[in-house]
């Protein structure tokens, strides 16, 4: 649903969605800004945590699966020509595992918003961050939220969240930390997206 009074947001995941989730959360109680609305969820596999969630709170879903579409372009084409109908105003990919293309960009300028499992510059263009820095040894490690470019994971910083490994430290006890910093980081992205719309 459009909102004239209001920044419309959409949200794009590809896998279950927990960022999502948790966003679509915190969207019900109130915890974003009261100009933010998060207008539509488009997924692309069942079961999305995403979707439900969406659908339990009253925000509008659409389900579109890339391997319905001839080729990514025109993947990214129906997406664009959907979300130009609804009047969004920014793109959050949450657990979105395509990269968006000059076409997307083009009608989005500035306005494509991501989050990286990694401190940038460290551990870019792999989706397996946190294996990474497990890998490497670093000691510390965090998550990232930019606004893309046509450059895999670059592009202007909005928010950064530090994550200390310890010794003991596997995928399956760091990826808690990543879950609950995200979570922060994501609201915080929203209200400053927000506050630089606003002085516009």
């Amino acid at each position: 649903m459009h909102t004239k009074d209001k920044t419309n947001w959409a949200i794009l995941v590809t896998g279950w969605g927990r960022n999502a989730v948790d966003t679509l959360k915190a969207f019900k109680a109130k915890k974003l800004p009261n100009t933010t609305n998060i207008s539509i969820v488009i997924y692309e596999s069942e079961p999305c945590g995403a979707a439900e969630m969406a659908s339990e709170i009253g925000v509008e879903t659409l389900k579109l699966e890339k391997q319905s579409f001839t080729n990514q372009a025109v993947y990214q084409k129906k997406i664009i020509e959907e979300l130009q109908k609804r009047n969004i105003d920014y793109i959050f990919l949450l657990n979105y595992k395509y990269i968006i293309k000059d076409q997307m960009l083009s009608a989005f300028p500035n306005r494509i918003i991501n989050i990286h499992p990694s401190l940038f510059p460290s551990f870019l263009g792999t989706k397996t961050a946190i294996q990474d820095a497990l890998a490497y040894g670093v000691k510390i490690t965090g998550i990232t939220t930019h606004i893309i470019d046509d450059k895999v994971d670059e592009g202007l910083i909005l928010c950064q969240s530090a994550i200390k490994i310890e010794d003991r430290d596997t995928f399956d006890t760091l990826y808690p930390k990543f879950a609950k910093k995200g979570k922060k980081l994501i609201l915080k992205t929203i209200k400053k997206i927000e506050e630089i719309h606003d002085e516009k």
